[in-house]
């Protein structure tokens, strides 16, 4: 069942606190719910429900997207198409919120603990005692990848425990996924790619054109994550328009499918004409006004 609770009110604070009021607050109920403090069911149960609502909230990310769409945009449900703004995806549909994805060679998982461990967390503030008792803490490694190994997926060649050692890091991970193997885990982290933007599994590209172009339409060669297509800008392209290309997104980690790809087109206004360009606009702000005549020819825009 999805929370219901706003994680402001679980940590007892409000929309405009600071990082340090929230982090505060959760070390003061962390320490109330601690199991080794409290051992009844809802102690710990309380435990896991602060933790989830500290690791939203201490993300600046994480809050933005929970201040904007609540708890939708953290539901597991979210991976099957339905992005936040309730329709098939979005500029920023297709997220998982907290939940990361898990790899055994025994099979595939998730991990639905979320992207930080509570235990992590919970060690940041009192030194690695464990909240639930007994626990076999494994060991984690972080390793850096580019962003379209993180899109396509990679092998690599990594070296633990002086061993060497081939793993595969699958399609569609992105910033901060944790992948489990039969004795560690690994942390993932994702070098930017200035061609192009990521929310959840959702691209997203941008593309100047000109105001003529805006106005008559024009065909472009646009970029993806697998190849360059071509599309076509409408006539009447309004500036910021998001067109959407259906399917040409992230690998879906579980249920299949893809992403989108959103291209934002930016309409580029001229800072200097030629004297004709100018005697063209003028022209064109005359015919839109309604006057032809030429004793407004000296008015402009420019």
């Amino acid at each position: 069942m999805a929370d219901t609770k706003d994680y402001y009110d679980i940590l007892g604070v409000g929309k405009s606190s600071t990082q340090d009021e929230i982090k505060k607050a959760y070390r003061k109920l962390a320490l109330q719910y601690h199991p080794d403090r409290n051992k009844t069911k809802e102690g710990e149960e309380k435990f896991k429900e602060v933790t989830r609502a500290y690791e939203v909230l201490s993300n600046e990310e994480k809050r933005k997207t929970y201040d904007q769409f609540g708890h939708a945009a953290f539901e597991q449900g979210a991976a099957a198409g339905q992005g936040p703004f309730g329709g098939a995806g979005g500029p920023f549909g297709g997220q998982q919120g907290p939940f990361s994805y898990t790899y055994t060679s025994n099979g595939q998982g998730f991990d639905f603990g979320g992207g930080v461990d509570p235990f992590d967390i919970f060690e940041q503030f009192f030194g690695g005692a464990s909240p639930f008792g007994q626990r076999a803490r494994r060991p984690a490694y972080s390793i850096t990848i580019s962003f379209l190994e993180a899109v396509h997926g990679v092998e690599k060649e990594v070296t633990i425990n002086n061993k060497k050692q081939k793993i595969k890091i699958p399609a569609g991970v992105d910033r901060g996924s944790r992948i489990r193997f039969d004795d560690y885990d690994v942390v993932i982290d994702v070098m930017s790619d200035e061609r192009f933007g990521r929310e959840g599994y959702d691209i997203i590209t941008e593309e100047s054109i000109s105001y003529p172009d805006a106005v008559l339409g024009k065909e472009l060669s646009i970029e993806t994550i697998d190849e360059p297509i071509k599309i076509r800008i409408p006539a009447g392209t309004q500036p910021n328009t998001l067109i959407r290309l259906s399917g040409r997104g992230v690998k879906r980690i579980r249920g299949g499918g893809r992403g989108d790809h959103y291209v934002k087109v930016i309409v580029v206004i001229p800072k200097k004409l030629s004297h004709k360009q100018k005697e063209l606009l003028e022209e064109l702000q005359r015919e839109e006004s309604g006057d032809s005549s030429t004793e407004k020819k000296g008015r402009s825009w420019f």
